[in-house]
């Protein structure tokens, strides 16, 4: 098994919005500033904070999720697609020992573990001084393989308060306070019901924000140092088993634009390798799909931010309907089924959408779907066999409204919410809704279904002609 040498830090915290985002986007932003190579990784199946670190890095931000790909799926997506010499950042979520269970199962510090990774703790040091160091070192001793190789402190209150925690850190911990950030205030990097605004809908997530986040840390957290626990990781063993590429033989539109921005690369990455050629296309300007198409993708994002140009665009919608009437394949995640159904209600407006699917949705306060997702599959689809397992996450608002005859689900949901009652990916013709999104690596099957569905459309449009 070969092995190679990669930079690597990952940035943990004790908790959830302790800061790690900032501090990532900064060492990101710094090295390509001082022209160092970056490559940006999310632990778990974020894809805001994914798309955050593909805005810093310059290049596609990858998801590294245990639960969806296993372990061995993230050593070998972390190798493929690191760089050799630079810095491959990984930012954690949550707090560095949270998982799935009470053992802390897919964590952060696991993930650090499998990528023998140095991992720099983002520490909110607001009100507290040595507790500070019994927090760090508690983590140092409820695992003593993670290489816990730094601190960050977010809220610092002054240089005194910065001394008195760096102090205590360094004497009972025996490891370095690398930064201390004061409090910023908001607005740097709004956030709204799902996490941070998306970059595309950032009013300056441009020269002008990057400038500003950078400017604001370089005085406050030492790069030098940082960048040189990253060259300390060893070198990493990993599968170097190539990719196979089949030939192109079926063209598969997905919307891109600031409605529908989440899709993992690795999703679309499968497609192109499983025999797709990928056309984008723009909800909120395109006038109808084009005709070239053999299937359509729809990933998740914010229509309900979108309701109101959305319903707007009617002969997109138009179309969108049409298509599905005459059996293009429509592959549909969360935010695609809100587009497919008949309306968007938000609280008291209503939004008229592509009433492809028989039901409404609302908008609600809470989530009503958050976490891991496992579907088991039940009932005959265009896309999966009967009997797979589809191992996903989700995290929603939106519920359907059950006002209209609901058509069968395909799926027992094993883990999760879903569409409700225990269902989940409603079917109608070779249209697949469902509010759980995969990651390819995870269900490597989906591609070569979505690419089979295509290909079978496109030969009844051929015997047609």
């Amino acid at each position: 098994m070969p092995s190679a040498y990669l930079p690597r830090l990952v940035i943990g915290g004790l908790s959830g919005n302790s800061g790690k985002t900032l501090v990532s986007l900064a060492l990101l932003l710094e090295a390509r500033r001082l022209g160092i190579p970056a490559r940006a990784f999310k632990k778990g199946p974020d894809y805001i904070d994914a798309a955050w670190l593909t805005w810093a890095s310059g290049r596609p931000g990858r998801n590294l999720d245990s639960y969806l790909t296993g372990f061995p799926g993230i050593a070998q997506s972390f190798a493929r697609n690191a760089c050799h010499e630079g810095l491959n950042l990984i930012e954690g979520n949550r707090g560095v020992y949270d998982g799935v269970d009470p053992q802390g199962t897919h964590s952060t510090v696991e993930l650090a573990k499998t990528l023998q990774a140095p991992i720099i703790l983002v520490v909110d040091a607001s009100k507290t001084t040595r507790t500070v160091a019994a927090c760090v070192l508690g983590c140092q001793i409820l695992d003593p393989n993670a290489n816990i190789a730094g601190v960050i402190l977010n809220h610092a209150n002054g240089q005194r308060h910065r001394r008195v925690i760096g102090e205590a850190i360094e004497a009972d911990c025996g490891i370095p306070v690398l930064g201390a950030i004061p409090n910023l205030g908001e607005g740097l990097l709004p956030e709204r019901h799902l996490g941070l605004v998306t970059p595309l809908e950032h009013p300056s997530a441009g020269d002008d924000l990057a400038s500003r986040i950078t400017d604001l840390l370089r005085s406050c957290l030492d790069f030098t140092k940082l960048f040189e626990i990253s060259r300390r990781a060893p070198s990493l063993s990993y599968d170097n088993e190539p990719v196979a590429s089949a030939p192109r033989v079926c063209t598969i539109g997905y919307f891109r634009d600031s409605a529908f921005t989440f899709y993992y690369p690795e999703n679309l990455e499968a497609l192109e390798a499983a025999g797709a050629n990928l056309l984008p296309i723009d909800s909120l300007r395109a006038a109808e799909l084009p005709d070239q198409i053999d299937a359509l993708y729809i990933g998740g994002g914010f229509p309900e931010t979108h309701a109101a140009a959305l319903s707007r665009n009617t002969t997109l919608l138009r179309s969108v309907r049409t298509r599905a009437e005459q059996g293009l394949p429509v592959y549909a995640e969360c935010g695609g089924l809100m587009l497919l159904s008949r309306a968007i209600r938000i609280r008291e407006q209503s939004y008229a959408m592509a009433r492809v699917l028989p039901f409404e949705v609302e908008v609600c306060q809470k989530p009503q779907g958050h976490g891991y997702a496992v579907l088991h599959v039940d009932y005959e689809n265009p896309f999966f066999p009967v009997g797979s397992e589809i191992r996903g996450h989700e995290f929603h608002y939106s519920r359907i409204v059950d006002t209209y005859p609901m058509p069968d689900a395909v799926c027992t949901v094993v883990r999760g919410a879903g569409c409700g009652a225990g269902r989940d990916a409603v079917v109608v013709g070779n249209v697949w809704a469902a509010y759980t999104h995969l990651h390819a690596l995870g269900t490597p099957q989906w591609a070569a279904g979505f690419v089979a569905a295509a290909r079978k459309f496109a030969s009844t449009r051929l015997i047609a002609v």
